[in-house]
């Protein structure tokens, strides 16, 4: 019996081109301004410093060519800058870059330059589920403040209360089993009594290895079209956790 429902957010709840087309462009946009903030902010010194550490250990050619043209021993405010501008041309992750982009964000959001648009049968349905006693959780890759801030300012208002439990990559890569694994526990439920729903093949794969439930989200405009070999819901009213627990009960 599924009791507890994880949610992927882009191409999910959430259209993907949300994320590719308004916050990364705003982060980009204000991200050297953010960083020149430092002297007078401890988490963004902070957080500096973490990219430095990450650059330094960074193996790409490009990278460790632009930290030998460093001016400094140390790399300079604007050389971080340059080295995190070069991370998002390349959509290459880091914990650092997500950690400022979230602190962008929440400045944006706040001031109403950004509203997140949900899909319009996510909060019905969260609602519907949550009547039902199903807790629900959300795994992201975007960092837990960042999924918070778009359940909280979206065209639906402040959404965040519907959710029990948040998870992002801290926890594991989500195309890892053990990932979910770890979710499970967090959730105190046998991975069986758990749904992962998601627009990424992979994830669905790592989510049914590691024993739970998995559903895949197929949206229009999303870039995974195929769900090589998920059961399919174009939106969150077509899952029937009760069509899902009885093929535990047949396949037993």
């Amino acid at each position: 019996m599924i009791q507890a429902i994880v949610l992927d957010i882009e191409g999910t709840t959430c259209p993907v081109d949300f994320v590719s087309k308004t916050l990364f462009p705003f982060a980009q946009k204000h991200l050297n301004s953010a960083l020149m903030r430092r002297d007078h902010d401890p988490e963004i010194d902070a957080l500096v410093q973490e990219a430095i550490n990450e650059w330094e250990l960074d193996p790409d050619p490009a990278s460790q060519a632009m930290l030998m043209q460093a001016q400094q021993a140390t790399p300079s405010t604007r050389d971080v800058g340059d080295y995190l501008q070069h991370l998002i041309q390349a959509d290459r992750k880091s914990t650092a870059l997500k950690e400022l982009q979230g602190i962008i964000w929440k400045q944006g959001y706040l001031s109403g330059e950004i509203q997140s648009p949900l899909f319009p049968d996510v909060r019905p349905q969260l609602d519907n589920w949550r009547r039902e006693g199903i807790a629900l959780a959300v795994y992201s890759s975007g960092s837990i403040q960042a999924q918070k801030l778009l359940y909280a300012h979206s065209n639906e208002g402040d959404i965040t209360g519907r959710f029990c439990q948040w998870f992002d990559t801290r926890t594991g890569p989500k195309l890892a089993d053990q990932s979910y694994t770890i979710i499970a526990q967090k959730l105190e439920l046998h991975p069986n009594q758990v749904l992962f729903v998601s627009d990424h093949p992979g994830e669905c794969d790592a989510a049914r290895q590691a024993g739970m439930k998995a559903m895949f989200c197929l949206r229009e405009g999303n870039p995974h079209q195929d769900p090589g070999g998920h059961d399919v819901a174009q939106k969150l009213s077509d899952i029937d956790l009760h069509k899902i627990s009885q093929s535990d009960i047949s396949s037993s």
